[in-house]
This record gives structure tokens, C-alpha cells and sequence, in this order.
């Protein structure tokens, strides 16, 4: 049970920081000793200069809570729809779209929270194709190749079927110390000061011993019920070749052509990711609540397109073509996965972008390999081999000593820029927030430095303002730092290697040094 929560604990462990620590991100290496992104300097800079413009940032995410104390003010308010009335004002094929879309919601309300793996998808497309497909020398390695798939689907299903019975168990024992706990304490438990609990009660005495199991594994309740949905989820959803939830949707999901489908509840059912992100590049700054996002001079766009499970590359394209419809700058984009049937339309997506002067931020992803030698999409190569002018691929680092997130996925040809990612204190739902960790923290990070800087600067081309934000990273590039992936239990210093050969420019972003540079190039 101990190794099992190890290594979720890893993903989950929410780290309690003080007060003073909470905005580090946002701090300087010279001026604070903390290798932030200088977002406090570069505000110093600009010496209350006003912003000339309001840059439209669209998420593509998960759903942003709209009414977040810290986000409603920043929200994007469709000029053209007064209302949710059910009447499509502006005409847009959208109707009430008024704070932006959700792709995987039906005209009756309902909402997909819950999809698969692609590669699970796969799997069930080509059961029924070589169902009726004869094996021959010509399609022999593509079968083989779908069965490595489906034995993996199967296998990944049963591995995290064991897990959640594994935890449901140790589940129910923590809730019952929980209470145990509280009752004894008559408030609440310091998981810091467990050691200090007397008592020759057996029940007391057992309570404390299963806390000391979740403390020592870096973990609180609150991390142990996401690890539970992280691995139910799994179980249960993303690996079950029986689970289909499209049919909320509503939509013919092989018609890629297809763009008028959903509903505009931008929020949906579990909008904890895409409102984090959210705040990070904009939560409103110097209000007194919460934290203070990167860029004051901005409105968010909310696109709803990401399941807890792998997103589909029809809404992920029809995403952004509606958010440059709708006249966002930049578009930032947390999500990823292995695999991508119908890049196609993925890519169209995105040349329409470039075309229309539009900037996307990409999220590396958390699996501490190289994306240089294992794809991750959506990816910044067309299927021609081309290179989109106008996207950035971020990956993660954390505060000093461990600069480079051992999570986040790198490569020195398909990653362009390092961004704080680990410990980050963002909104979440129902006017809360928490510490979250992942490149989907990384990207926004790039995303509001980007829109800080186009508010200034709003000439700046999408192509000119990649440029800025990648020629002003400070680079680091000769710093000897941890190979992501590389620490296990018995390599616990993981193999060192030049922060250069993990991304192109061998650079970190930073806010102070990208508005001097865009002030050169104006």
C-alpha cells in the first residue's frame, strides 16, 4: 500500500507553503534570491505605465468558473449576446455563447466529464476493423501494432482496478481516523504535530498511525481523495474499452467538418484545471484576495474542451478556430496525449491561427520523457514536417535547488522555453485556491507574459511576440541540472545533464527582461 501511494504522491502532493512563498513565481533571482519569472520587477519597469490594449487570452481547458471572486472581473463578455436567452444574438452558430464554449456539452445541458484514452479508442476502432479485416503480409505489422495497444489497454485496466481496490479500503480506515482524530483534538489535525498526540487508546493510536502513513508520502486527505479519482478514473473510464460518453455531445464524431455543437456552459462539471490556469495568467492583480495573476490588461475567453480523460482532436480544432473567431491574441492549451487520429484538422487549426496573427502556447506534458523521440499532441510539427511560426512549448521548473520539475517532459528540438510549474498557488473553484504542479502551470505562466507584453505592445505580430518572449529567456543553458525522469528510489540524483539538451533555447522565461526587449523592437 505504502509504494502505491509513493507513487501517486508524487502527482498529488500538495505542498503547504507560507504566506510570504505563495507568489514565488513571481519573484526575481537578483533582487529576491528566488528564480521567478520577475513579474514584481517588471511591473517596477513599467512604473505604472498604462497598458494600451486589453488582449483577449483565450483557455482551452477544462471549464473556468466564471464567478471566481478573482476571475469574474477578468472574464471576456461576448459584446454581442446581452444575455443567456437562448437566442443566438450575434448569429455566430453559438447561441448564448456569452463568456465562450463548451465542446463537450449537449444541447440539453448535460456535460461529458469523464472520457477515455486515445489510445483506447484506438483499440475499439480496429477491434471492429479486423473483426472483418483478414490478416495478411500486407496489414500484418498494423495488427501487431494494435494488439500491443490492446494488450496495453488491458493491462493498464487491470493494474488500476487493483490499485482502486487497494485504496478504497485504506480510504475508508483514513475517513475514520479522520474523525477519530478531530474528536480527540476537538479541531483540526496538524499533520505536522501527529507526533505529539498521546494516547493509549487503540483507536487513537491507529488513527495516528495511517496519518503518519499519509505524511509520510507527502500527502494530506485532501490529496488522497484526488488520488482516489486520479485512480478510479483510470479504472473505471479511461482504460474501459465499454465507456462512451459521446452520445452527450450529440455529434457525429468522424465528421470533423462539423463545428455547431455543444452548449454554453463554460464551466461544466469539474472546472478545478482550466480555473487554475486561468488564474495564473490573469487572476485580477492588487484586489487584496487570493493571489495576483501575471497580466492586469486582460479578458479570458473560456473554451471548454478538455475531459478528465483525453480530449478529441475535432473539438481541440474547432476550439481554436473558435477562439480566433472570437478574437483572441494568444491561446493557451494544458492538455496533451500520445496520439492523434485526425491531426489533420488539428494542424488546419492551427495554420488558420498563424494566419490570423494568433499565438499558441503549448504544455509539454508530465511524463519526464523527451518529446524530441515520443510524440505528444497536439505537436509543433505539421504533418509535412513544417514548423507553425506562431507556437511556443513549454516546459516545467520549480523553485531552487531542484530547478528543472523531474515530471516535466523536454527536448532540445520540440521544447522551447522553461516555466514555473511546481508549487504553483492558483484560483480554483468556489472562490478557492490551492498549490497545483504540471507544464498545464508552465504554459499560462508563458501565456500571461506573453499577453503583459502585447498589452504594451499590441503591433507586435504572434511571430514577433514568439520571438520576444523566447529571445528574452535568461538562458541557463550551461547549468548542470536533473534529467527529468532520471530519480528512482535507488538513483535518487538522477542523471545530470546541460539544461541546454532539454530545450532549444536552454532558456527560462522572464517577464522583466521580455517587456525590455519588446521596447527595442517597437
Amino acid at each position: 500500500m505504502k509504494k502505491t501511494l509513493f507513487l501517486l504522491a508524487l502527482v498529488f502532493s500538495i505542498t503547504s507553503l507560507s504566506a510570504q512563498d505563495k507568489d514565488w513565481f513571481h519573484k526575481d533571482e537578483k533582487v529576491d534570491g528566488v528564480r521567478g519569472i520577475s513579474t514584481l520587477e517588471a511591473y517596477k519597469w513599467l512604473n505604472n505605465r498604462a497598458a494600451k490594449d486589453t488582449i483577449l487570452v483565450a483557455v482551452i481547458d477544462s471549464g473556468v468558473d466564471e464567478e471566481h471572486e478573482d476571475l469574474k472581473s477578468v472574464m471576456w463578455h461576448n459584446p454581442k449576446e446581452s444575455s443567456v436567452n437562448g437566442i443566438d444574438e450575434d448569429k455566430n452558430g453559438y447561441t448564448d455563447d456569452v463568456f465562450g464554449w463548451n465542446f463537450i456539452g449537449g444541447k440539453d445541458g448535460r456535460n461529458i466529464k469523464q472520457d477515455t484514452y486515445e489510445i483506447t479508442r484506438e483499440v475499439v476502432r480496429l477491434r471492429a476493423l479486423y473483426a472483418n479485416t483478414e490478416v495478411n503480409e500486407t496489414n500484418r505489422a498494423d495488427y501487431m501494432k494494435f494488439k500491443e495497444m490492446e494488450e496495453e489497454v488491458e493491462r493498464k485496466k487491470e493494474e488500476f482496478t487493483e490499485q482502486y481496490n487497494q485504496v478504497k479500503g485504506f480510504a475508508m480506515a483514513a475517513e475514520n481516523a479522520e474523525k477519530t482524530l478531530k474528536t480527540h483534538l476537538n479541531g483540526e489535525i496538524d499533520m505536522d504535530k501527529l507526533g505529539e498526540i498521546q494516547s493509549e487508546d487503540p483507536q487513537i493510536v491507529m488513527a495516528v498511525r495511517i496519518f503518519s502513513v499519509l505524511k509520510d508520502n507527502g500527502m494530506d486527505m485532501a490529496g488522497l481523495k484526488e488520488y482516489i479519482e486520479y485512480v478510479q478514473n483510470r479504472a473505471e473510464y479511461v482504460y474501459n474499452t465499454e465507456f462512451d460518453p459521446r452520445d452527450i455531445v450529440g455529434d457525429d464524431i468522424n465528421n470533423v467538418a462539423d463545428k455547431f455543437y455543444g452548449n454554453s456552459d463554460v464551466t461544466g462539471p469539474d472546472a478545478s484545471h482550466g480555473t487554475h490556469v486561468s488564474g495564473i495568467i490573469a487572476a485580477a492583480r492588487n484586489n487584496g484576495i487570493g493571489m495576483d495573476g501575471i497580466a492586469s490588461a486582460v479578458k479570458i475567453i473560456a473554451v471548454r474542451a478538455v475531459p478528465n480523460g483525453d480530449e478529441r482532436d475535432k473539438d481541440v480544432a474547432n476550439a481554436i478556430r473558435y477562439a480566433v473567431d472570437r478574437g483572441a491574441r494568444i491561446i493557451n492549451m494544458s492538455f496533451g496525449k500520445g496520439q492523434s487520429p485526425n491531426k489533420q484538422a488539428v494542424d488546419e487549426a492551427i495554420a488558420y491561427a498563424e494566419s490570423k496573427n494568433v499565438l499558441l502556447i503549448h504544455a509539454a506534458g508530465n511524463d519526464g520523457k523527451s518529446i524530441d523521440v515520443e510524440e505528444n499532441f497536439p505537436s509543433p510539427i505539421y504533418q509535412n514536417g513544417t514548423r507553425p511560426a506562431n507556437w511556443i512549448e513549454v516546459g516545467a521548473s520549480g523553485p531552487l535547488p531542484n530547478f528543472v520539475a523531474d515530471f516535466s517532459n523536454y527536448g532540445n528540438q520540440n521544447v522551447d522555453i522553461f516555466a514555473p510549474g511546481v508549487d504553483v498557488y492558483s484560483t480554483v473553484p468556489n472562490n478557492k485556491y490551492q498549490n497545483n504542479q504540471g507544464t498545464s502551470m508552465a504554459a499560462p505562466m508563458v501565456a500571461g507574459v506573453a499577453a503583459l507584453v502585447l498589452s504594451h505592445y499590441p503591433n507586435l505580430t504572434a511571430v514577433q511576440l514568439k520571438k520576444v518572449i523566447l529571445d528574452s529567456a535568461v538562458n541557463y543553458g550551461q547549468e548542470e541540472v536533473t534529467r527529468p525522469g532520471t530519480v528512482t528510489e535507488e538513483n535518487t540524483t538522477g542523471e545530470k545533464v546541460k539544461f541546454e539538451s532539454l530545450c532549444r533555447t536552454g532558456g527560462f522565461l522572464n517577464a522583466l527582461t521580455a517587456l525590455k526587449l519588446a521596447a527595442q523592437m517597437r
